[in-house]
């Protein structure tokens, strides 16, 4: 006599409408738009912030709200923008870049020896900063991918290193005599619009492409989200963190050449704390140090909030102690209301799907397979 057949209960997969398979395939897109919307609502607070104290500025100092003070904002803001761009790009591969400030007191400091020493024309003399920016970054970058060190770790090192060099080629004295036509890069004008306000909006075009229509861009918010998952899914993730450092450090080298030619002088003590600028930058302006998250237009709000505090300080005579505490209350509420972010609006997106399968009577319990009588 043959067996009877096995009875076996309806499955949840058999029972799921439609409407849940769209569901369940739109999952990952609910999530990306969730962190979509947590950056837009960041840069909407920390925009928000930036013109109340504006105005805040504007009625207790009638010096605020004019030409010079603003072009001087936005000339001060710029070396710290564009390095915070950089930085953005990297704290989004959930890693972070301690050596930046190092690097661009390097790159202006060698640049302006290339220039008096060995008479190099100042473009060229700025591009060889930038390039030796770009080789900080790399090594920055092998150490990550390659050998496998933690970013925290690599980029302290490359901060000591690019400092002791800097003040091992200089003998820890400024290098004067670089030539006049230099002094555009950071003093000129073009019209009425500061030439650092112009390297800036192009950095800004640049890397918003970078960030926005590019495979990096992509990428590096792949490995900050899940850095296994990328890698699984084909991502040339060592490739990529290279690549992101390498970035970081010409931004750094580019800044440092600007700082210089606003001294006239290569400066081995430039960019002493810059690196705590940009990554504050980068926070305030929706960055999140858990990987993922972060935008140029973040990263440029944040930058001109710090500098906007700073300048309101001085104006209001407030002890340049003072704006430290200011700016680091700053970084505290922009880091506990990333955490805050993560917790209550991204996170969500990450919840079971089966919260949002209708109950009905064909979606029960999980295949289960039933023992046949025994015979007789």
């Amino acid at each position: 006599m043959n067996d009877p057949p096995v009875r076996t209960k309806t499955s949840v997969t058999d029972a799921v409408t439609e409407d849940v398979r769209r569901l369940l395939t739109s999952r990952p897109w609910l999530l990306m738009w969730r962190r979509r919307l947590g950056e837009v609502v960041s840069q909407a607070t920390a925009l928000a912030v930036l013109v109340v104290i504006g105005v805040v500025l504007t009625i207790l100092s009638p010096h605020f709200l004019t030409y010079t003070n603003l072009s001087e904002v936005v000339v001060d803001a710029a070396v710290t923008a564009i390095v915070a761009v950089g930085e953005t790009l990297v704290i989004v591969t959930a890693g972070i870049d301690l050596s930046v400030g190092a690097v661009a007191a390097l790159a202006g400091v060698v640049g302006a020896q290339l220039m008096v020493d060995l008479k190099l024309p100042w473009p060229v003399a700025t591009l060889g900063g930038i390039l030796l920016g770009a080789l900080a970054g790399f090594v920055n970058g092998g150490l990550v991918s390659w050998v496998k060190l933690p970013p925290f770790i690599a980029t302290l090192g490359m901060m000591g290193v690019a400092r002791g060099v800097t003040f091992l080629a200089t003998g820890a004295v400024a290098v004067y005599g670089v030539p006049t036509g230099f002094t555009v890069l950071g003093q000129g004008y073009a019209g009425s619009i500061p030439v650092p306000a112009i390297c800036l909006i192009v950095v800004i075009v640049i890397f918003g492409v970078i960030f926005m229509w590019t495979k990096l861009g992509r990428h590096a918010r792949a490995i900050g989200s899940n850095q296994e998952a990328a890698r699984l899914t084909g991502v040339r993730v060592g490739s990529y963190l290279v690549l992101v450092y390498v970035l970081a450090g010409v931004l750094a080298g580019f800044a440092g050449m600007i700082a210089a030619s606003r001294v006239e002088s290569g400066q081995p003590n430039f960019g002493i704390g810059l690196e705590l600028d940009a990554i504050a930058a980068a926070v305030i302006g929706g960055a999140s140090l858990f990987g993922g998250q972060g935008t140029v237009a973040g990263a440029i709000i944040g930058s001109f909030l710090i500098e906007e505090i700073r300048n309101g300080s001085v104006l209001l005579n407030i002890n340049s102690y003072a704006q430290d505490v200011i700016i680091g209350v700053v970084v505290w509420l922009a880091v506990a209301w990333d955490i805050w972010r993560r917790r209550h609006i991204t996170e969500r997106a990450r919840a079971p799907v089966t919260a949002d399968i209708p109950r009905t009577s064909s979606a029960v319990v999980p295949p289960v397979h039933e023992e046949p009588e025994p015979r007789t």
